[in-house]
């Protein structure tokens, strides 16, 4: 859930050294980050870029979570999801992406991510254009995933999403669609860093033969 804060605005190659930097000084608990000082905790996250401010929204989503939820992580997630998510977009930088990162990854809800690949393979394969908004993509990939009946929708050892590794709850506790939403989302990681880049790799990607013609409608 971290990770879901200090990845804005970096790569997860920062990120995973802020996170070596808080687990090696034991600071990936709700209250080791509500004691530490924010100075310290600035000097903790600063590979992550935009530390001050990391800093100060880690520091405002443990206050919401004491004041809420009396610190607890467990009482939070039991919310219903667009409750808890509705709450989480009030929250001081936390836009769309982060709050359905923090539902999906940290809370076992059953939420779409919607990332740059995402809507880079969506907008290549004329599915959406440049003007379709998050909650609109968020909408046509969960309205297609929960109607759809998914086979072996699974990453590869070697094919872990390198951004959002699974948390231990959710391991152990999530359902069903929450499952296919966190492995439809790594796969969709995998195509973009792999091939769907700036520069498409299109004549090697496994979604090549999906490519529309002309004249294919946008939603």
């Amino acid at each position: 859930m971290v990770g879901a804060y200090l990845t804005q605005n970096t790569n997860w190659s920062n990120v995973e050294k802020a996170i070596a930097n808080l687990k090696r000084e034991q600071m990936l608990t709700v209250k080791a980050i509500r004691d530490i000082h924010i100075w310290n905790l600035e000097e903790l996250v600063r590979p992550s870029g935009y530390f001050r401010q990391k800093a100060k929204r880690l520091k405002g989503f443990i206050e919401f979570l004491d004041k809420q939820y009396s610190g607890s992580l467990d009482k939070m997630f039991a919310q219903p999801t667009a409750t808890l998510r509705a709450e989480l977009l009030a929250l001081n930088g936390i836009g769309p992406e982060t709050a359905d990162s923090i539902l999906l990854y940290g809370g076992n809800h059953p939420v779409f991510v919607v990332d740059a690949y995402t809507r880079r393979i969506l907008e290549r394969h004329r599915l959406i254009n440049k003007k379709t908004t998050y909650e609109e993509i968020r909408a046509l990939v969960e309205s297609a995933v929960s109607n759809a009946q998914p086979a072996a929708l699974t990453v590869p050892k070697t094919g872990k999403d390198p951004r959002h590794p699974v948390s231990r709850m959710s391991a152990m506790e999530r359902s069903e669609l929450a499952q296919h939403y966190n492995e439809f989302h790594a796969l969709i990681v995998r195509v973009g860093t792999a091939y769907c880049r700036s520069k498409p790799r299109c004549e090697e990607c496994p979604l090549q033969r999906f490519l529309p013609k002309r004249g294919v409608r946008h939603i």
